[in-house]
């Protein structure tokens, strides 16, 4: 790891730790309206809420324009999965979940609430989530640990009738799709059934960027864990491994990262740092495609990458090119979903955000294949490609 890398990554945690000891915290709630008399304390409480609330009493649906619920997210997490951290649990959770809820803020206007929960038990998540569903009009699901996060969204995802998303998997696959698609464009790959793309890391990321890259049409796909590449029939897979295994590596290619990347044009990590190196990278086709994406420090650092042969890369770092970052997608996704009133989120409206999301990108070059978050009018359209 280069010197300039980790002063660089000092500087940032020093100034982080400042910050957030300062404003003790990064989100707060604001009232729409004053209260300076008697007045307005009659009309915002009491007595002049009471007809409001028999309002809503007789019609359940003026509470979408009488209260915030239309424009309310939750951010739920248990703290199982944190980044590249692990299971740090509720309360180290919660700075990265005041994160998301201040981003959904700044681009979308969207009112977002942390909760993390004192418990990994599925049933007690899959319970408190689903009795939060009168007061928010959608749910992100956060940084929950693999396979419990399938599970947890899944039936979530069933009984209620409001979005649910779980962005670790689709937020990500969504910007990782975007990703790919304009680094094809810049390396003058046009045919996605004709590409190999190896994943390494099946945990919620990975095998719903799996997903997604079979829906957009990616055929060629070989996921790998710790031991090596999944295939169909290998005897320690887990269920959802085995799901995995069904619809990637069509072929059968056994053997480990290094023996499998040998020929592909895409690397997709979403797994630990340091697991690429560069003599891993030699092996792969002329202009080959790297998503480094483990955070805080990426599997192999871009410089690295760029003197081993490859035409792009990426990470998940918003301190280096061509950052695969979830925020992203989820604010103005969510904006589209809310205002539409989308009660799903299926592979369609998945699709048709990480074709937006790359579309954004007019000219894609090696340097730039992605948005930043900053760019205007960036989040209204991954609002506007939410049709219903």
């Amino acid at each position: 790891m280069t010197s300039k890398f980790m002063k660089r990554k000092m500087n940032t945690t020093q100034k982080a730790l400042a910050l957030h000891k300062k404003l003790h915290g990064k989100i707060e709630v604001c009232g729409k309206t004053r209260i300076d008399t008697p007045q307005d304390l009659s009309l915002v409480y009491t007595p002049g809420v009471g007809a409001v609330s028999l309002a809503i009493a007789k019609r359940p649906a003026l509470a979408d324009t009488m209260t915030w619920r239309r424009n309310a997210v939750a951010v739920v997490s248990d703290g199982s999965a944190v980044l590249g951290l692990g299971n740090i649990g509720p309360l180290a959770a919660l700075p990265v979940m005041e994160g998301k809820c201040a981003i959904f803020k700044r681009f979308a206007g969207i009112d977002a609430v942390p909760i993390v929960l004192a418990t990994q038990d599925t049933d007690e998540i899959v319970h408190t989530v689903h009795a939060l569903e009168s007061s928010f009009g959608a749910i992100q699901l956060e940084d929950i640990s693999s396979p419990r996060c399938f599970e947890i969204e899944d039936r979530l995802s069933k009984s209620m009738k409001i979005p649910i998303m779980h962005d670790d998997q689709h937020g990500t696959a969504i910007v990782t799709l975007a990703g790919i698609l304009n680094a094809m464009v810049s390396t003058g790959r046009t045919v996605p059934k004709k590409v190999r793309i190896i994943i390494n890391g099946a945990g919620a990321a990975g095998i719903a960027i799996a997903k997604l890259l079979r829906v957009a049409g990616f055929m060629d796909i070989i996921s790998c864990d710790r031991r090596g590449a999944i295939w169909a029939g290998r005897p320690d897979l887990v269920d959802v491994k085995a799901e995995l295994a069904a619809y990637t590596n069509q072929y059968h290619v056994k053997g480990d990262l290094a023996d499998v990347l040998c020929g592909a044009d895409i690397f997709i990590g979403v797994s630990a740092a340091g697991t690429l190196t560069s003599k891993m990278v030699r092996k792969m086709r002329t202009d080959s495609i790297i998503f480094a994406m483990a955070n805080p420090v990426p599997e192999i650092l871009p410089d690295i990458a760029y003197a081993a042969g490859a035409a792009v890369v990426a990470t998940g770092r918003s301190d280096f090119p061509n950052q695969i970052n979830n925020a992203l997608v989820y604010p103005g996704l969510f904006r589209g979903m809310l205002d539409k009133r989308v009660c799903k989120v299926t592979n369609v409206i998945k699709l048709r955000a990480a074709k937006a999301l790359a579309s954004f990108v007019k000219h894609p070059t090696p340097e730039r294949i992605i948005p930043s978050i900053f760019d205007r009018g960036l989040h209204k359209a991954m609002a506007r490609s939410i049709q219903k």
